[in-house]
């Protein structure tokens, strides 16, 4: 079950770009399972995409697109992964099919999205016919229907609307993102779409788009296994009274910011909804030699079965801790380790706390949402991530997934 994810609300259309979403069939299901979205001509778009070596054939394709792209074509059910060259051609007939549809289009100008069971190969003649029904269905205010339409596992929809406030009016935004299993990005999310309708150069909206990536969906992690198709797409329609000048415009840093809780309430609601979670966590850790051991020690934490399935049955069994901070690879010293569970302190110096009770720890880790604080004495460089806990369904659910 999604731990504490608000309902959808009616997201804000953003000028520019048009959304459709069909039915193709691809897991034999009534609901939609396949997006077309298409931008104006004077849109800029970024990207950013998994690192992992064995990158499905939409990511290869999509990346390579992406300083010409228009058009951006999803599907959910099929992840179109260990398909070889078979699955880019497949992919770029789908592609070709939408551009098909829209005379100004060329199949180039198409990207192609996927997520679902990796390994098979797409039903291209039903995902051909699917794109002509999206694009038939094209209007601005579709994305409710895209988030429902990018889901597999997931139990909710995720996204969200923003007016960002800047000092040259106000900028529209609006994202939407899927992922509930095979969570840990390297890049930026499973699959997540962002548009925006200011106007902003491509060279200045790709480095936007990594920091505010690094600052949200690279700070959550279900399971520690990085999908072979993550992507996370941000678009610049230009439709609105906002355009950013340069690098040094203080509406950028504005639209930052906002852009930045869109991407944060994105990423926490995944972990939120990770596979048969009971219980959302955050992993804080100060104190490291360098931001990078705070966050090894946070993602030790945050992966560790152990540490996961004791979160489930509420079980303060703090040597789990010790043993994830232990083996993280950060410079650590025990003498100097403190931890707590919210407001309760555990351990201090590397022993049990002075007066720690069990049972206020316990009455922390049968909430439904708690943080795991780790001061590793070394500063105040500090970082986190987003996690939740392993449950008998999540064995469930995986174990499940192909039948």
């Amino acid at each position: 079950m999604a731990v504490n994810v608000p309902a959808l609300e009616a997201l804000l259309p953003i000028p520019g770009v048009r959304i459709g979403t069909t039915n193709a069939g691809i897991k034999q299901r009534v609901r939609d399972d396949m997006v077309v979205m298409v931008m104006d001509a004077d849109a800029t778009v970024a990207g950013v995409f998994t690192q992992s070596a064995f990158r499905a054939a939409p990511v290869k394709i999509a990346e390579a697109r992406l300083d010409q792209a228009r058009a951006l074509v999803i599907n959910s059910g099929n992840a179109n992964a260990a398909t070889g060259q078979v699955g880019e051609h497949d992919a770029s007939a789908v592609c070709d099919a939408v551009a098909d549809s829209l005379p100004e289009l060329k199949g180039e100008s198409v990207l192609p999205f996927s997520t679902g069971v990796i390994g098979t190969r797409l039903p291209v003649a039903a995902m051909q016919k699917g794109a002509l029904e999206a694009v038939q269905r094209l209007r601005e205010d579709n994305w409710n229907a895209a988030a429902w339409a990018i889901m597999t596992t997931d139990t909710v929809p995720k996204a969200r609307s923003l007016r960002i406030e800047t000092d040259k009016g106000v900028v529209i935004a609006t994202g939407i993102a899927k992922g509930a299993g095979m969570i840990k990005p390297d890049m930026a999310t499973m699959l997540g779409f962002m548009a925006l309708d200011a106007a902003v150069p491509r060279a200045i909206l790709q480095p936007l788009l990594k920091r505010v990536a690094d600052r949200s969906f690279n700070r959550v992690t279900i399971d520690g296994d990085t999908s072979t198709n993550d992507s996370l797409i941000l678009i610049a329609s230009g439709k609105g009274p906002v355009a950013v000048s340069g690098d040094d415009d203080p509406c950028l840093a504005q639209i930052e910011q906002g852009l930045t809780a869109i991407a944060q309430d994105l990423a926490m609601w995944i972990a939120r909804d990770g596979e048969g979670a009971t219980r959302f966590v955050t992993v804080r850790v100060r104190g490291g030699k360098t931001s990078a051991d705070c966050l090894k020690v946070a993602y030790a934490i945050a992966e560790s079965p152990l540490v996961k399935t004791a979160i489930f049955a509420g079980d303060p069994n703090w040597g789990r801790f010790c043993m994830a901070i232990g083996r993280s690879g950060a410079f650590v010293e025990p003498d100097r380790v403190n931890l707590h569970l919210d407001d309760v302190c555990i351990a201090r110096n590397g022993l049990a706390a002075l007066g720690y009770e069990e049972k206020d720890a316990a009455r922390v880790m049968a909430q439904q949402e708690l943080t795991v604080f780790v001061d590793l004495g070394f500063g105040n460089i500090e970082e986190w991530v987003w996690t939740c806990d392993f449950s008998y369904d999540y064995v469930k659910i995986n174990a499940e997934y192909r039948s």
